[in-house]
């Protein structure tokens, strides 16, 4: 997608739903929050995907879910979050309408990877575009004006992961985290040797250093 998917956390325990929001931000989604079945509902408009709670105070998760199913919402992909764990609750839950199910206490990595996953199905072609430059996240190929720029992996996920957030600044710290991942052995330097060889691929300007900051990849045509 052109743009950062948004998801929609419908889950009624606040400290849930707070943990939740913040490992699919933290993972570069925008997140929507709702703790109830009603104030969930005007939210889809917005969202490209729906991480549901089955236990919600005013309406079930699954009955929620068949009203989706049968409103013009009929292919937004919906993770189910529960801890109703019995093969009865899992098979009800999937022929409701739930694209998948995962069951609480859940993994982190795993919600994350289970959301991307469910979002790759209905939005298999995915592209980040800042200007001139393009990010095909399914080929992992970047071009600058059509033309293809040679990248290593971890240079190619920086930029995608900046891409995915055009002019926002993120910390030496952040960048580490998120993109080399929280077991990374290694200083703060490898992200200024990273940014270093992605300007010289895509272009010195693209990449600003905010000073005492951090970094943010820009629309420099934009600016002209």
């Amino acid at each position: 997608m052109a743009r950062n998917a948004t998801v929609l956390v419908v889950e009624d325990d606040p400290t849930v739903r707070e943990l939740v929001t913040f490992h699919l931000s933290r993972s570069g989604f925008a997140v929507l929050e709702a703790g109830d079945a009603v104030s969930a509902w005007p939210l889809l408009e917005r969202a490209d995907a729906v991480v549901l709670d089955w236990m919600l105070p005013d309406l079930s998760g699954v009955g929620w879910l068949r009203r989706l199913r049968a409103s013009g919402h009929a292919a937004t992909p919906v993770l189910m979050l529960t801890a109703r764990a019995s093969e009865v609750d899992r098979v009800e839950g999937l022929e409701a309408g739930a694209d998948d199910y995962l069951v609480k206490p859940f993994s982190a990595a795993e919600l994350v990877a289970r959301v991307r996953a469910l979002l790759r199905r209905v939005h298999p072609i995915r592209r980040l575009e800042v200007g001139r430059l393009t990010v095909d996240l399914d080929a992992a190929r970047v071009t600058v004006g059509g033309d293809v720029v040679a990248l290593t992996r971890r240079e190619f996920e920086l930029v995608a992961f900046l891409a995915g957030h055009p002019e926002r600044v993120f910390t030496r710290g952040e960048l580490l985290d998120r993109v080399w991942g929280e077991d990374f052995v290694g200083t703060e330097r490898t992200v200024d040797q990273h940014v270093a060889q992605l300007r010289a691929r895509v272009g010195a300007q693209r990449i600003e250093t905010v000073r005492g900051r951090g970094y943010r990849l820009v629309d420099v045509d934009a600016r002209g």
